[in-house]
């Protein structure tokens, strides 16, 4: 009965709205061009009586937002942006330590002293200028290749080399590959390598910023093109856009994901043309313009604490390998590589800027690149003699209380240990 009663319930509201609903259809607006538009629930858009397929060469390319030149020239004078020396010799600066840390880490996995690294040339631009950009209260969520971002935020080299070598001063205990940063001091979500599982997060966590009354926080997630074709992508950005939550999606499009070219992973006019259509606001920037991306994601801040949501695609060239994984020569010619380095080279940039403002020069680089490159060089040689964590530790931190079947097998392994004690090189270990 109550089956029978629910449906006729529904049969009588559709035949008490059906005239208002056909109403709309039979009789719909009159747009400023004199076309009729139609309102659909799910769309508000013209009719028209010539059939047309639309495709990616439908409309004009979303344009590139940039504010210098490649000899480091500003453009347009009202577009640079007001920053202060400090800032600006900040900005350059981490640039330059992550450089150095990249050359010395890379050669330190190559020679079998950590496992795995990435590095981030070419896609330093995106780093400092995105991170000058953000007040220190906003939530980082990063995916393995925005190292820039966290020296510029505070984070030592120090404690990155810490965690690359999994001593026990890594914040992580050594329970992390390689380039798993995080840092809830500096509101750095920890980094995992699977694509996209962060970008729902972040929207999640930018909801609970929404609900939280008097917030003037922001979240901002970043990820490449490559995760941008995972499904977690698409519901972040629904979800963003439906419950207007205040989050920048901020996507480092490098051209190559891991191996493939971005001319094989999607159809169509990159991520940003992603953006519109799902209701966000949107921008496309040269991601080789430290100055570009600190305006777009100064201006992406400002909408995103009104809890309007931002895409911002950073256009990039990956110029290292992908990893240490990876020998990138096997799917790009030297001389591509070569062209994005010389021409395009982010770091170049920033500095004939600052050598044109008066604020850099030859003497002050090369103190530099020394200094960060021995400073590197000591770290990692501390690191390296550091202890391993104690080895409970992985049993440790998962479970408010510990359940039997893991206190079971932390127990065996003790008693495993101290049996066969000789066989292991405790002394590399931290003890109770």
């Amino acid at each position: 009965m109550a089956l029978r009663s629910g449906l006729s319930l529904l049969r009588y509201i559709s035949l008490r709205t059906s005239s208002r609903v056909l109403s709309t259809h039979i009789n719909p607006e009159i747009n400023q061009n004199g076309e009729k538009t139609a309102e659909f629930p799910g769309a508000k858009a013209p009719y028209v009586t010539e059939m047309k397929f639309l495709n990616e060469n439908s409309y004009e390319s979303i344009p590139i937002y940039r504010v210098l030149d490649n000899n480091g020239d500003v453009i347009l004078a009202n577009e640079e942006p007001t920053l202060d020396k400090e800032t600006l010799l900040n900005m350059y600066k981490s640039m330059v330590q992550l450089n150095q840390m990249d050359k010395i880490l890379y050669e330190s996995q190559r020679q079998g002293r950590i496992s795995f690294y990435m590095t981030n040339y070419g896609e330093e631009g995106m780093h400092v200028g995105s991170a000058a950009a953000l007040s220190p209260q906003d939530l980082i969520f990063a995916q393995y290749r925005e190292v820039g971002v966290l020296l510029y935020r505070g984070m030592t080299i120090t404690e990155l080399i810490n965690q690359c070598y999994g001593n026990h001063e890594d914040p992580g205990k050594g329970r992390h590959m390689p380039v798993h940063y995080g840092s809830k001091q500096l509101n750095v979500v920890t980094i995992s390598s699977p694509l996209a599982t962060q970008m729902p997060q972040a929207v999640g966590a930018a909801y609970a910023f929404k609900r939280t009354p008097d917030n003037d926080r922001c979240v901002i997630c970043y990820f490449g093109e490559g995760a941008a074709s995972e499904g977690d992508a698409f519901a972040a950005f629904n979800f963003a856009a439906t419950l207007d939550c205040p989050v920048i999606l901020f996507c480092r499009n490098n051209g190559y994901a891991i191996s493939t070219p971005s001319s094989e992973q999607y159809r169509g006019d990159g991520i940003a043309a992603r953006g519109p259509s799902m209701g966000l606001h949107t921008i496309r920037v040269d991601g080789t313009d430290a100055l570009a991306v600190y305006n777009a994601v100064a201006r992406a801040r400002e909408l995103a604490v009104k809890n309007k949501p931002v895409l911002i695609e950073a256009m990039s060239y990956r110029v290292g390998h992908h990893s240490t994984s990876d020998d990138s020569t096997a799917y790009r010619s030297l001389e591509e590589i070569q062209k994005w380095t010389s021409d395009e080279n982010p770091v170049q940039k920033l500095r004939l800027y600052l050598e044109r403002k008066g604020l850099w020069n030859e003497e002050s680089e090369k103190s530099l690149i020394k200094e960060s490159r021995d400073f590197v060089v000591r770290t990692m040689q501390d690191a390296e003699k550091k202890k391993k964590p104690h080895w409970k530790e992985m049993f440790e931190d998962v479970y408010y209380d510990m359940p039997l079947k893991l206190q079971k097998q932390m127990h065996e392994m003790e008693d495993h240990l101290r049996k066969y004690e000789e066989h292991y090189p405790m002394e590399n270990y931290e003890k109770e």
